[in-house]
């Protein structure tokens, strides 16, 4: 069976005054706040939404994740 491997994404940029396309795919993300950080399995599909909507967030390593978290 094949590694299955994640990526973390954090929002750093509100999705007020966005097309709703782009609200759409932050929604899909399971983001919507600002400094939100979500955990996603590293597929070609959450890869393009993360590219559509590269203005509005940044990919982080698993530390800022784990910090985020734990909180």
């Amino acid at each position: 069976m094949a590694k299955v491997t994640y990526f973390y994404v954090k929002q750093v940029k509100s999705g007020i005054a966005r097309t709703q396309r782009q609200k759409d795919t932050l929604k899909g993300m399971g983001l919507g706040k600002i400094n939100r950080v979500v955990k996603l399995v590293d597929t070609p599909a959450a890869r393009g939404m993360q590219q559509a909507v590269h203005h509005l967030t940044v990919v982080v390593d698993e530390a800022a994740f784990t910090a985020y978290t734990t909180k």
